[in-house]
C-alpha cells in the first residue's frame, strides 16, 4: 500500500475519541480460529445498550502493509453515524433500531456455480481464517468519509475455499430479510432483500475484506454483524451487511439500489470524482466528525487505492460503468 497517498491530519486529533476513554477495559479472547468464532457468536447475541459493557475484544493483529496513515475516526463515530436501511434511513436509527437485533444462530448459504455448496454456521465460516485488522478510508455516497479499523479476513481466501467453477463470473451477496427483526424492511423504499455483487476479479482482490468487527472488537449490529463485506474502492452502499447468502452467477447480479434507482447508483460503485450523483457533486468530501466550517477536501479516484485498483478496469468506461 502506498501510504504517501493519504495524508494525515485530515481529521483533528482533538476531534477523535480515544478508545480507552470509550471502552472499560475487558480481558482479550484467546487466539486461534474456534476460539474467535465462538467469541464472535457469543458477543453477538444481542448489542449492548448505549453505556452498557462494549462487544467482546478480537484478536487481531494489525495488517500495516493493507492499512493506510491517517488518523482513525472514533470508535463512536463509527459505531452512531450509519447507513444501514433496514433499521431505518436517518444515520442514527441502525444504532437505535438494531439493539435488540438477534445474530445466533447464524448460517450462509452457499449457491451457484461452485464445486462446494451448502449452508454453513458461521463458526464453519471462521474457523480456517486468522484474523486481522486493516484500516482503510471508507467513503459514502452523501459526501462523507471515515477513516475505519476494520477486522476481517481476504474475501478471496473464502471464495476459493468453495471452488467456483469456470461459469463464475460474479459473487453475489444477500442480506437477511426478517421484517420482525429489521423495522425498515416493512417499508418498500427498496426491493427486499438486500441483495449486492462483484465481478469475481473484485471479490479476488486482496483489498476485499470479510469484516467481522471494527475498532478491535466484534461488529456491533449497527455495522452489519455478524458478517458485512467491505471493498475499499467503492461506496459505502456496496459492501452487504449481515449476509445470509453468496451465490457464484454467470450472470451481473441485480443489485438492491441499482434497481430502486438506476439512474443514481450503477452496478460498479466505484468512487469516482468525475461522476456525479444526479442530485450533487461526487468531486468533494468531508471527514466524518468535523463540522460544515471545515474545508471540504477533493475526492480521488477509486478512494485512493487507483494504484492498487485501476488495471481491474483498464478499458471500461467509467462514466457508462458507474
Amino acid at each position: 500500500m502506498n501510504k504517501d497517498r493519504y495524508k494525515p491530519g485530515a481529521i483533528l486529533p482533538s476531534e477523535i475519541t480515544t478508545e480507552t476513554a470509550f471502552f472499560n477495559r475487558r480481558r482479550l479472547l484467546a487466539g486461534g480460529g474456534a476460539a474467535v468464532a465462538s467469541a464472535l457468536i457469543a458477543a453477538s447475541v444481542r448489542a449492548p445498550a448505549f453505556g452498557a459493557p462494549q462487544p467482546a475484544r478480537l484478536k487481531a493483529p494489525r495488517n500495516n502493509a493493507m492499512s493506510v496513515a491517517a488518523p482513525l475516526n472514533s470508535y463512536e463515530h463509527i459505531t452512531t453515524y450509519n447507513n444501514f436501511y433496514e433499521f431505518g434511513t436517518d444515520k442514527a436509527d441502525p444504532a437505535e433500531n438494531a439493539q435488540a437485533f438477534r445474530t445466533r444462530p447464524w448460517s450462509v448459504a452457499i449457491e451457484g456455480e461452485a464445486e462446494v455448496r451448502g449452508r454453513f454456521t458461521l463458526e464453519d465460516l471462521l474457523k480456517p481464517h486468522a484474523l486481522e485488522e486493516r484500516v482503510y478510508r471508507f467513503r459514502c455516497v452523501e459526501r462523507w468519509s471515515m477513516v475505519v479499523p476494520w477486522v476481517g479476513f481476504p474475501l478471496a481466501d473464502l471464495v476459493k475455499r468453495f471452488k467456483p467453477t469456470s461459469k463464475a463470473k460474479f459473487v453475489e451477496f444477500t442480506t437477511l430479510l426478517d421484517p420482525k427483526q429489521m423495522p425498515g424492511q416493512r417499508l418498500p423504499y427498496l426491493d427486499w432483500p438486500y441483495v449486492e455483487g462483484l465481478r469475481m476479479d473484485e471479490a479476488m482482490h486482496p483489498l476485499t475484506l470479510m469484516v467481522v468487527g471494527v475498532y478491535g472488537r466484534v461488529l456491533p449490529n449497527q455495522n452489519g454483524a455478524p458478517l458485512r463485506l467491505i471493498v475499499p474502492w467503492k461506496y459505502g452502499f456496496k459492501s452487504g451487511k449481515s449476509i445470509v447468502k453468496i451465490r457464484f452467477t454467470e450472470r451481473q447480479p441485480r443489485t438492491a439500489w441499482n434497481i430502486a434507482a438506476p439512474d443514481e447508483y450503477g452496478f460498479y460503485a466505484n468512487v469516482n470524482p468525475a461522476v456525479d450523483h444526479p442530485r450533487w457533486s461526487q468531486s468533494m468530501e468531508r471527514k466524518l466528525g468535523g463540522t460544515f466550517r471545515d474545508p471540504m477536501v477533493e475526492t480521488r479516484l477509486f478512494n485512493g487505492y487507483a494504484a492498487e485498483v485501476a488495471s481491474l478496469y483498464r478499458g471500461l468506461d467509467l462514466r457508462r460503468n458507474f
